[in-house]
């Protein structure tokens, strides 16, 4: 019975997301919308460090002040 259910979870799971790539449009991305005005578009330095180096700063920058700011006792 339980191997049933696992079958009939990912049948609607795989028939969903089928049907939301179906209905989805790529192609309306390329028309422009009144009023749309776009910047200048980003070099693969300036995407590499806003979308790669700048989260990995912040997430040391975090988890440094975590460990400093820790408040529990050491275990000896």
């Amino acid at each position: 019975m339980d191997k049933k259910n696992a079958m009939r979870a990912g049948a609607v799971a795989a028939g969903t997301t089928l049907m939301m790539l179906l209905m989805t449009s790529p192609a309306l991305a390329l028309t422009r919308d009144d009023g749309d005005d776009p910047g200048p578009g980003l070099s693969v330095i300036d995407t590499i460090g806003l979308f790669v180096l700048a989260p990995l700063v912040l997430f040391g920058i975090i988890a440094g002040l975590v460990m400093v700011l820790d408040k529990s006792k050491k275990q000896a």
